[in-house]
């Protein structure tokens, strides 16, 4: 029996999480991502699928990212019908999310036909909200460290990753003739020290390692954002400024919400209102009080009233809330996703705010080639928006400890866990020369055999198993 993994994507970017494995007769893919950032990357969720995916029998999501499960709606519209397996907060997130993805598009696509953008006289969106709503009765969830059977000859088990609520780590397990062999997907990889979330699970044995490269080659301080946060509240302010932070609803937008409470508390900044303007942000928030024990809060349901929602926190619900947020004009904070400023509510913040010399946008997470966030971080002139280029007259800041991604130190702390080097080692998850330099430190520092994967490039792992 042999076993092979081609890689549809997830390879040479950050964007597009998908692998698929075959073994023997049986076809599953970890992660079904939709492709983000660049232009080249985007037209591939527009292309025909490289196989029929009828022919998938199981698709194992690491965690809920649309650049990691944005695709499964897509997919199962073309025809995949088999069972999603996940942990239980990862498919709770996955119907907010891609939910939020369906209606992101469905708006783009009556946007574009409406201003007359589109090279499409009548431009339709990738997938709509009833097809994500047809991805849900495929769910299937597990907890963590639970050994779950997908087929007679494959077993996975989950891992904590640390990355997001219910993230994790997939083990494989394939079942030969003679013996079992094991391969490890890191999925992505949060923090050994952070606020919210376990630091990730240490994995000491695997015959094939997939292994991130999200910040393979950069070292992100770890230190407690919260001085940084408070100086660039507090300067906003002093210069008659509204601080806007783009945020990641999952994960990134709860953590700054508790920073800001105890700045608040400790009057270290002032008491002013902090509008949260995202339903998925919203939405997400209630889920770590519903899952105490995949995070270290400590909270659950009952705390919810005393521990997060405040005089000065507003849950922004309506897009017409939403839109009166351009009268402010001073002592205000707004959090509003996407992180990546690729849709959403933040993208009308932008198209009114860039322009104020008086605000501050805050950029606390990684920013992907191609999207306007990398654009905000490399300075650019001007932002293009709505057919329009925005000029950048506000502040940009940056506060790289906020990342939920491990750095270039904390990746290589995990693979030292592992007590004996793989076969194979993959680089995934991460772009050019990044996962070259990656490739070659690991080559370097543990003498392991790296590959960095190409895009649609196929791989024999196991022979006659």
């Amino acid at each position: 029996m042999d076993v092979r993994v081609k890689f549809l994507g997830g390879a040479g970017s950050v964007t597009g999480s998908r692998y698929l494995f075959t073994v023997g007769d049986f076809r599953f893919m970890l992660d079904c991502g939709l492709f983000q950032g660049l232009k080249p990357l985007r037209v591939r969720n527009w292309e025909a699928f490289p196989i029929d995916p009828s022919t998938i029998d199981a698709v194992v999501i690491s965690h809920a990212h649309i650049d990691h499960t944005g695709y499964l709606p897509k997919l199962v519209k073309e025809g995949f019908n088999g069972p999603i397996y996940c942990t239980a907060p990862t498919a709770d997130l996955m119907e907010i999310m891609l939910l939020d993805s369906a209606k992101l598009q469905e708006e783009e696509a009556a946007f574009a036909k409406r201003k007359g953008y589109s090279r499409h006289e009548n431009p339709q969106p990738l997938y709509t909200e009833e097809d994500a709503r047809s991805t849900f009765p495929l769910f299937k969830t597990f907890g963590y460290d639970q050994r779950i059977s997908i087929h007679e000859r494959v077993d996975i088990v989950y891992r904590d990753a640390g990355h997001l609520l219910g993230s994790a780590i997939v083990e494989v397990f394939i079942k030969g003739d003679n013996q079992t062999k094991k391969i490890v997907f890191s999925g992505d990889l949060g923090r050994y020290k952070q606020a919210m979330l376990h630091p990730p699970t240490t994995i000491t044995e695997a015959d094939i390692l997939l292994i991130e490269s999200t910040y393979g080659d950069r070292e992100n301080p770890d230190e407690d954002p919260t001085q940084d946060l408070a100086r660039i509240v507090n300067d906003t302010f002093a210069r008659g400024g509204v601080l806007v932070i783009p945020a990641f609803a999952v994960g990134r937008t709860q953590t700054l919400m508790l920073h800001l409470r105890r700045l608040m508390q400790e009057d270290v900044i002032p008491d002013v209102p902090v509008y949260v303007d995202s339903p998925m942000a919203i939405s997400a928030t209630y889920l770590f009080y519903k899952y105490p024990e995949y995070h270290r809060m400590g909270t659950t349901t009952q705390d919810l009233a005393r521990d997060i929602e405040t005089n000065m926190l507003v849950m922004v619900k309506s897009s017409e809330h939403s839109r009166m947020l351009n009268t402010l004009s001073s002592r205000a904070i707004i959090i509003s996703s996407s992180g990546m400023m690729t849709g959403g509510r933040i993208l009308h913040h932008m198209y009114h705010r860039l322009r104020n010399p008086h605000d501050t946008f805050l950029i606390a997470g990684y920013q992907a080639e191609g999207t306007r966030g990398r654009s905000l971080l490399d300075k650019e002139p001007t932002i293009k928006m709505f057919g329009e280029e925005v000029p950048v007259n506000c502040k940009v800041e940056f506060i790289s400890s906020m990342s939920g991604h491990a750095d270039r130190s904390e990746l290589f702390q995990w693979m030292e866990g592992f007590r004996e080097k793989p076969k194979m080692v993959f680089t995934v998850h991460g772009e050019s020369p990044v996962l070259e330099n990656y490739a070659q430190a690991i080559r370097d520092k543990f003498g392991w055999k790296v590959f960095v994967p190409q895009y649609m490039e196929s791989f024999s792992l196991f022979e006659g198993i």
